[in-house]
């Protein structure tokens, strides 16, 4: 297993291949369905609204050489005001795909973590730019949770709890590399298995 700190060098994701297992440790964002919105629409697109300037340089900051996790936790507020979490399980990463090509290109990602993989568009942008895809296991939610060590920041809570931007400090996260900076994508290679399959089954092959 490979044991990888955010923020990332590009070397070290490029050096990354499909089916590698990675330790994950570091501080990462979670963000799904209306974190990308915002980030595209509000200050990728632009211009950036002055309210949302002082986020907008975080982000940058935070992002750079960084990773992004698709998920909704379930969190618990503490009566001193800081929160935990209580189960972290990965999003369905699909939903995200009309997004996170520009999110990779703009903040200089080095890694986005989810379920079920991406499309083309985020396949080349990790080929272009230097990104991987992270399968983090499904079904695993509180277990996922232990190792959230701490929350850093939330950012958008307004958006509720499960689409807010939470900055959290992970340790020994672990992920498999399922889409590579190389081209490669287990995702796409089992759709491709499972249609020739099909095709074979209903006489097409």
């Amino acid at each position: 297993m490979r044991s990888l700190t955010v923020p990332i060098p590009e070397a070290d994701v490029r050096a990354l291949h499909v089916g590698d297992s990675v330790s994950l440790n570091g501080v990462i964002m979670l963000g799904r369905d209306a974190a990308h919105k915002f980030m595209v629409d509000r200050l990728i697109k632009g211009p950036v609204a002055v309210e949302d300037q002082a986020l907008y340089e975080e982000l940058k900051r935070l992002l750079r050489d960084g990773v992004i996790y698709h998920c909704g936790p379930v969190v618990k507020k503490h009566d001193d005001g800081h929160w935990s979490f209580v189960a972290a399980g990965p999003t369905t990463s699909i939903r995200e795909e009309i997004y996170q090509p520009d999110v990779i290109a703009h903040f200089g990602l080095r890694g986005v973590i989810g379920k079920g993989g991406m499309g083309k568009g985020t396949l080349k942008a990790c080929q272009d730019y230097g990104a991987v895809y992270l399968h983090a296991i499904g079904g695993a939610a509180p277990l996922i949770a232990q190792s959230v060590k701490e929350v850093l920041a939330v950012h958008k809570l307004e958006f509720g709890v499960p689409e807010a931007m939470w900055v959290v400090r992970v340790e020994d996260f672990p992920v498999v590399v399922t889409m590579d900076s190389h081209g490669q994508s287990i995702h796409e290679a089992v759709q491709q298995a499972s249609r020739r399959k099909l095709d074979a089954l209903i006489g097409l092959g």
